[in-house]
């Protein structure tokens, strides 16, 4: 018992002789403030590294999930990473990611940090998560033929509640302008084929093709590092004739599929950027009803999606 005791002491725990209840107020003050303390550090730890509630402000991914829902997403599976950037601002500090369980796989439902529009190099605002399906994964080519998503030249599972606002699919040579990458021939309803970069694949880069890899390229180095000199391709000022991605990507898809700003518009997701996967929605109701209406908005509690696993 005595050793007991002395090894309690040893690491700084009260042994039962020690143990009281606190008596004054200023006492329990304190060990309240103790409790809210570690409370706080753990409910910290859970929400950066386990898992998080996140409310769904688009309709990008309906009908798998709606506006106003509130989804329970899973940072552990994917491997979590500490904060990137500190407290509301965009100051980036230095952060580590912990090993991931599995890396995402087709058809899983994906929480990742915005990469960019299609020509910037960086989000123009930093920590921005958007929640879509994962389409494509490293390696595989992408091509979409009147609104049937084919990968790797194999029909895609069609998600049971997937929505279309036009059925009629723009036909194949009606380019859209803002489509990615930027100057090809497609449009959303026939797009591709279009390979998705894998760390230490290594393409052909010429002036027939650099606009098509340019961003992709530029966003590994972080800056602007592509151009064209007298004819021939340069990297940071280097003339080259191929390059190796230093990253593994994926292509993401909204199930909204004509209402999704998606990777058909803004192009691959880096392996790094991605944050957690969307695993249950706990539940849901119309945010477009005020807090001040609160028995209304109580009332558009929608019960078949409480504790609702997304798939």
């Amino acid at each position: 018992m005595a050793f007991k005791d002395e090894a309690k002491r040893f690491f700084g725990i009260k042994t039962d002789d020690e143990k009281r209840e606190p008596e004054t107020l200023k006492e329990k003050a304190v060990e309240f403030a103790k409790s809210l303390f570690f409370a706080a550090i753990a409910a910290l730890f859970i929400i950066t590294f386990i898992i998080q509630n996140t409310r769904i402000p688009t309709g990008s991914m309906e009908d798998t999930i709606l506006v106003g829902d509130f989804v329970l997403v899973n940072k552990f599976i994917y491997g979590s990473e500490s904060p990137k950037y500190f407290p509301f601002t965009q100051i980036e500090i230095p952060h580590f990611r912990l090993p991931a369980l599995k890396d995402p796989k087709r058809n899983d439902i994906v929480v990742f940090e915005f990469p960019g529009d299609r020509d910037l190099i960086k989000a123009s605002t930093l920590g921005i998560n958007y929640v879509k399906r994962c389409i494509g994964i490293p390696g595989d080519t992408i091509q979409i033929i009147n609104n049937v998503v084919f990968v790797n030249h194999k029909q895609f599972p069609i998600p049971s509640h997937i929505l279309y606002t036009d059925y009629v699919p723009v036909p194949k040579g009606a380019i859209r302008p803002d489509i990615f990458p930027r100057g090809m021939p497609w449009n959303t309803e026939n797009y591709g084929p279009l390979i998705v970069p894998k760390k230490g694949y290594t393409i052909p880069l010429n002036t027939g093709n650099v606009q098509q890899w340019e961003i992709t390229i530029d966003r590994e180095f972080g800056k602007s590092v592509v151009a064209v000199k007298d004819g021939a391709v340069t990297i940071d000022g280097k003339p080259v004739t191929s390059y190796t991605f230093k990253k593994d990507y994926y292509f993401m898809m909204g199930d909204n599929r004509d209402l999704s700003y998606d990777s058909r518009f803004w192009g691959f997701v880096p392996r790094d950027n991605i944050v957690a996967e969307a695993s249950i929605i706990l539940f849901s109701w119309n945010r477009d009803i005020p807090f001040t209406d609160f028995f209304r908005l109580i009332g558009s509690i929608r019960p078949d999606r409480i504790l609702l696993l997304l798939h």
